[in-house]
């Protein structure tokens, strides 16, 4: 009965955990390309009473008595599905409609990763997410540019006063990766490299590598499932409360025992 209330506790922990995760994916469900993030479980050590292939008799083994001691969340894998697009009429806004990340310079000079497109300008002209963090490669617009348009191969052209062609400002680069699902969050709907996902591949939008393309004056939306998630705090919430019965169960057959002894 001990071994059953510290399993069941061990339920209650790794519950209460994908609760927390399904909270942070409903709060950002409005959030510009936010990526949802899925908990995945994985059973503890388990206590060897009859060891498994052991002899029952001189004929036959014994299939063994092996009793699981709990559960535990193993890993936190970012959800990489396509978010629905919202169009916002903001010729800096931008979305990508396929596989890539936005590239920013962080203030420490290390890249980060984004899907949010909602970029701005600063008083010179430079393009930069909300945060400030400079898009890479960086991209300056003139400030008596008339109009800014961006292709879905990411040529960033203006129309200049006096000009009757557009001038070329610059080109937009995305990268990805070999696994984007162990991507490191850092907030800020940023993202960083890590062992699991691989280092970054570069190329321009609809390249060879199979980069996404950019649709102009959209945002993708969060990826997140309102609906899904709903259904997940449900099911999480009856497991937590099936784990907290056994430990109550647990504790009545204590107490059964102990007015046995009395």
């Amino acid at each position: 009965m001990i071994r059953a209330m510290y399993t069941a506790a061990s339920g209650m922990d790794a519950q209460q955990l994908n609760l927390d995760t399904v909270a942070n994916n409903l709060a950002n469900s409005a959030t510009a390309g936010f990526r949802q993030r899925r908990l995945q479980f994985q059973d503890m050590v388990y206590q060897n009473l009859v060891a498994p292939g052991s002899a029952s008799s001189q004929q036959t083994t014994s299939a063994g008595l092996q009793i699981g001691l709990g559960t535990r969340a193993i890993t936190s894998e970012v959800i990489m599905t396509q978010g629905e697009f919202n169009q916002t009429g903001n010729q800096y806004d931008l979305a990508i409609s396929g596989t890539g990340f936005f590239q920013v310079q962080l203030p420490n000079g290390t890249l980060a990763y984004t899907r949010a497109g909602n970029f701005t300008l600063t008083n010179v002209g430079n393009v930069v997410d909300p945060n400030g963090n400079p898009l890479i490669p960086s991209l300056t617009i003139p400030s008596n540019a008339t109009s800014v348009t961006i292709s879905p191969y990411g040529v960033v052209t203006a129309t200049l006063p006096g000009q009757t062609t557009s001038s070329q400002l610059g080109q937009i680069q995305l990268a990805t990766f070999p696994n984007p699902g162990g991507l490191n969050s850092l907030g800020s709907n940023l993202f960083q490299p890590s062992t699991s996902s691989g280092n970054a591949i570069t190329d321009n939008p609809g390249g060879n590598t199979g980069m996404g393309t950019l649709q102009q004056a959209y945002l993708e939306n969060s990826n997140v499932d309102v609906v899904t998630e709903f259904v997940q705090m449900i099911l999480a919430q009856r497991a937590y409360e099936s784990n907290s019965k056994v430990i109550r169960t647990a504790d009545d057959m204590y107490s059964q025992i102990n007015g046995l002894i009395r």
